[in-house]
């Protein structure tokens, strides 16, 4: 024993095994999940939640003491994995959708008759793995890190082994991202040809060639324009496009958002959304940082037309969950209109983008979230709740749901002075800070039609009838998570400046970042 003890104890101070605490506390509470499952009766699956809460926090604290590490780019197993604010930062988001969540679950998996301790495991492994994708400095990491996310969501947007858009929903869902996967994993073998053939020009121990340095370098010694590098460019943005669900790449997300599980829907819009566009932007930031000028328009293309197609499609929908996945599509477009900022090369621009894209990131996490968990309430038994409709006389039959409601629709809206607004009021500086006058227009005017749809929402529930629908029940779980939502999205509006810098933070970039 003394020998695997020595052995455990040598792997987490010397080789970089402290760095993965965060993750490993995770993957053991969910196996303490699917290990006491089955011994505990229907009236006691709340403990599954409990220990899922539990393996949240435990990582929270052993993410909170990574910080100092963090601070000088604390990096592990042949710089495969690093520890910086970016991760940090990230990893908070993660950690804070992933407790909202669990919160809002625990009554509508009673609800739904489908209390069952996998579905808090596949969470936690599904962070796990969100993790890894922002930790991991090579490209073999960052694809087991996305895979392992994929593969959690894809059996929980069909959890609801009894609903067959639940099924239907996560077949769609694994046919399409095995797909993208796919050509992801096309441009990551491109990316590994061009390190494999470069020659490593710096004393010291050469990294391994999937290392994002030395894909970098190979990059930035290639002559300009190279084919492999542009191919090696457009297949790995179309994999993670589709990940994120940004136009032409979006026809997945309306059926999955409707499908899925209420809670699993915003996860997915949030967690999923989140981890993605933080693997694009260590890609963009690093290895394809020399190539800029070739990514930047490609990017803008891409979000006029998440906006354009997000906005006007969702002023059609008239499900709940379905107008909310069109309204994701056109929030993808604000925060890659905030990455072409980003890539103008200007230091000013680059900051104030990156800040308004981590920053954005963060305040939708909360509002997504708070939106999704409203339709939660309203959920009954044997009634799915998820249509305009049923919104109906919502200030009388539950003031407290409709004032939240108010609230995050007003802010997805971009309404001051809520946290949406200041969101969106970084990227549209950013914009204009580095020229892209005519972008920023775009990206104000796109406001008006998504005033409409939200208020579409609003006039169901303060404005119509109740009809015969009883008043929702809330639980005190979900009293918690609405209240901190609410509490996150009107305080990061009116008094944004700990959340800017929280967001700033997130901007020192040790261990290889060259954008700025």
């Amino acid at each position: 024993m003394s020998h695997i003890f020595n052995a455990f104890r040598s792997f987490m101070t010397q080789g970089g095994g402290g760095l993965l605490l965060p993750e490993m506390m995770l993957v053991l509470f969910a196996m303490g999940i699917l290990l006491t499952d089955y011994l505990l009766e229907a009236r006691d699956k709340y403990f599954n939640a409990l220990m899922a809460m539990l393996g949240v926090i435990f990582s929270a604290i052993c993410l909170w003491q990574l910080r100092y590490a963090a601070e000088q780019g604390a990096s592990g197993f042949s710089s495969s994995l690093v520890v910086d604010p970016f991760f940090l930062f990230f990893g908070l988001i993660f950690l804070i959708a992933t407790a909202l969540v669990i919160l809002l679950s625990v009554r509508y998996l009673q609800v739904e008759d489908e209390n069952h301790g996998e579905y808090y495991a596949l969470m936690l492994f599904a962070t796990v793995g969100m993790m890894f994708m922002v930790s991991g400095y090579d490209l073999i990491v960052q694809f087991l890190g996305l895979e392992t996310m994929a593969i959690s969501f894809y059996v929980l947007a069909g959890f609801l082994r009894r609903d067959r858009r639940s099924n239907e929903c996560a077949v769609k869902y694994l046919l399409l991202g095995a797909f993208s996967s796919a050509i992801l994993a096309y441009g990551f073998s491109i990316l590994y040809g061009l390190g494999a053939t470069t020659s490593w020009p710096f004393n010291g121990p050469m990294p391994p060639r999937t290392n994002l340095d030395v894909i970098q370098f190979a990059v930035e010694s290639r002559a300009h324009p190279d084919l492999l590098v542009l191919l090696a460019l457009v297949t790995v943005i179309s994999g993670l496009l589709f990940k994120v669900a940004a136009v032409p790449f979006h026809q997945w997300a309306p059926d999955v958002y409707e499908g899925a599980p209420t809670p699993i829907t915003a996860y997915i819009s949030v967690a999923s959304k989140t981890a993605s566009f933080a693997l694009l932007l260590r890609l963009l930031l690093t290895v394809f940082w020399p190539v800029r000028l070739d990514w930047q328009m490609l990017v803008a293309g891409v979000a006029i037309a998440s906006l354009t197609i997000g906005n006007f499609a969702a002023i059609t929908q008239t499900n709940i969950k379905r107008l909310l996945a069109y309204s994701s599509i056109s929030h993808v477009g604000y925060v890659l209109l905030g990455i072409v900022a980003a890539s103008s090369g200007q230091r000013l621009g680059f900051m104030t983008g990156m800040k308004g894209v981590a920053f954005y990131l963060f305040v939708y996490a909360f509002m997504t979230i708070g939106a999704f968990a409203v339709v939660i309430v309203l959920q009954r038994q044997g009634l799915i709740s998820d249509e305009l409709d049923d919104l109906n006389g919502l200030h009388r039959r539950s003031p407290a749901s409709a004032v939240v409601l108010l609230i995050f629709m007003l802010s997805l809206a971009g309404i001051p002075p809520l946290a949406g607004f200041i969101g969106k009021y970084y990227i549209l500086l950013a914009l204009i800070q580095t020229g892209h006058n005519w972008l920023a227009l775009l990206g104000a005017l796109y406001i008006v039609p998504a005033l409409y749809y939200y208020f579409r929402i609003v006039m169901h529930a303060w404005l119509y009838e109740p009809g015969n629908a009883p008043s929702p029940v809330i639980t005190v779980g979900q009293k918690v998570a609405l209240s901190a939502l609410c509490f996150v999205t009107v305080a990061a509006g009116i008094y944004p400046e700990p959340f800017v810098r929280l967001a700033t933070y997130s901007l020192l970039f040790p261990t290889g970042f060259s954008g700025h």
